[in-house]
């Protein structure tokens, strides 16, 4: 499954940082960070709840850049 989120990022680097982040939280398969359009998609491993996987990926992306927004 894949869904898309509205993100507020300052810069393509940081981008890029969430993008990192995002890929390596456990129950996400894939994410994609675009900048120019400040949207985040993420492709969810199979059974995994969107719900359950987001607040992690709320986490980690705020360890590499923590002025980033996800909203949920």
């Amino acid at each position: 499954m894949k869904k898309t989120y509205k993100i507020e990022v300052d810069c393509a680097n940081c981008a890029a940082k969430m993008e990192e982040a995002a890929k390596r939280t456990p129950g996400v398969a894939n994410a994609v960070v675009n900048f120019m359009t400040l949207k985040m998609i993420v492709e969810f491993d199979e059974g995994a709840d969107p719900k359950q996987v987001m607040p992690a990926v709320r986490k980690n992306c705020k360890k590499v850049e923590d002025d980033c927004e996800i909203w949920l």
